[in-house]
């Protein structure tokens, strides 16, 4: 059993975690990292594509660059442009452009990573940086004791901490140890993705058109084939269950003839689809985000609907959110004070909670097929296509850069 009190010990090695760890080590914090995954091997995950991308904002970018974990990934796809329709309606938004080579930095609106990359490329950074960062490991008690928490792992090891942080995904351990309650909302709906080749090329845009059962969205996803780069995209389907159900049983190629009809041909249609996973949709809020020495950071805080994609870009705020102010306070010889978390507390979670029930709300009138409701999304829709000041806003908002203007991550 170790005696030795730690500083902070965070819970979760994928990209919020990983993330914090990088970015409080940064700091000349002492960070122990307890990381379910085992060590991964760079050619498996390389020789495989996943068919599911991140969306990465330009403040998760500015954010992975910060922590030196952005150069080291080896595949990504960059986009320019976005585009957002209603298939039976006249609302069209448009923002950024196309782009036939890839787009200067510039020109930037994010990129698309898969998750398996970007978890290698953590991981590497985790290795390098992390002095104390233990993989493949399996905690089975979490509880507080005076003034620090006890964790106990799988082998008998035992740890005491100052600051626990959970960044645990959805079914956050960390979070049922503390007795933190959850709100769970079930959109009786499922996420249909996997990679698709069309016959045209994306020109480095995303797309996403709203369909009677959901919206569609195309992610343009870097390919294994260099050759075939800007034909592929990962696709996220929103659908009822039952329609999520039937569609994944489709062959491929009759997975093909109903999305290449389902999207009027968009890019001339699709000509192959490969690995088809469906999950359910449920957005969950965490009723308080910090306990008496711990903090909860990304999915195991809140998970919204996948609509805009941008839960993995609000975990990463959460890391730079509560490193900052963490790292602000240590410099006053104050560590993991309770007024330091309620801090983080209140710069994020009336943020997240907002964007988790705008998303629920537009998710909702989306699908609705009420005359007064399509009437009211389409004139939408088109008030923000033709006003560059409310396309400016969306779009302020969707980078996240206006999260960091007030910490030591804004970019001067």
């Amino acid at each position: 059993m170790s005696q030795d009190i730690l500083d902070a010990v965070v819970i979760g090695g994928g990209l919020v975690g990983g993330l914090t760890a990088l970015l409080l080590a940064q700091g000349g914090v002492e960070v122990t990292v307890l990381d379910a995954a085992p060590v991964l091997d760079e050619q498996s995950v390389l020789s495989v594509s996943n068919p599911r991308v991140l969306a990465l904002s330009q403040a998760t970018i500015h954010l992975l660059k910060t922590a030196k974990v952005w150069e080291g990934l080896k595949r990504q796809m960059p986009y320019s442009g976005m585009q957002v329709w209603n298939k039976n309606g006249y609302g069209e938004i448009n923002f950024g452009q196309s782009s036939e080579l890839t787009p200067a930095p510039e020109q930037t609106l994010g990129s698309m990573v898969e998750p398996s990359i970007l978890n290698l490329a953590i991981q590497q950074q985790l290795l390098e940086q992390i002095r104390d960062y233990r993989t493949q490991v399996k905690v089975i008690r979490v509880e507080r004791g005076v003034g620090v928490w006890h964790i106990v792992l799988a082998d008998g090891t035992e740890l005491r901490t100052k600051l626990l942080i959970g960044a645990d995904g959805a079914n956050s351990f960390v979070r049922d140890q503390a007795f933190i309650e959850l709100d769970v909302l079930d959109y009786q709906q499922a996420g249909l993705t996997c990679a698709i080749r069309t016959r045209e090329p994306n020109l480095h845009v995303a797309r996403q058109i709203f369909l009677e059962t959901g919206p569609l969205a195309y992610l343009p996803m870097a390919g294994l084939d260099a050759a075939e780069n800007g034909y592929w995209q990962s696709i996220v389907w929103t659908l009822p269950d039952d329609f999520a159900e039937e569609y994944a049983a489709l062959s491929d190629e009759a997975f093909c003839q109903l999305i290449t009809e389902q999207s009027h041909h968009m890019l001339g249609g699709v000509v192959e689809a490969t690995s088809k996973v469906r999950f359910p949709l449920k957005a969950r809020a965490a009723k308080r985000y910090i306990a008496e020495g711990l903090a909860l950071v990304g999915d195991a805080a809140h998970v919204i609907h996948p609509l805009a994609g941008q839960g993995v870009n609000i975990g990463c705020l959460d890391a730079a959110v509560l490193c900052d102010v963490l790292l602000h306070d240590l410099k006053r010889g104050v560590w993991a004070h309770e007024q330091t978390l309620k801090r983080y507390e209140h710069q994020r979670k009336g943020q997240n909670d907002a964007m988790m029930h705008s998303m629920s709300i537009i998710g909702w009138t989306e699908t609705a097929q009420i005359f007064p409701v399509v009437w009211a999304r389409n004139f939408a829709l088109k008030q923000v296509e033709q006003h560059e000041i409310l396309k400016d806003t969306f779009m302020a908002q969707a980078n996240g850069l206006s999260s960091l203007s007030h910490t030591r991550y804004a970019i001067s």
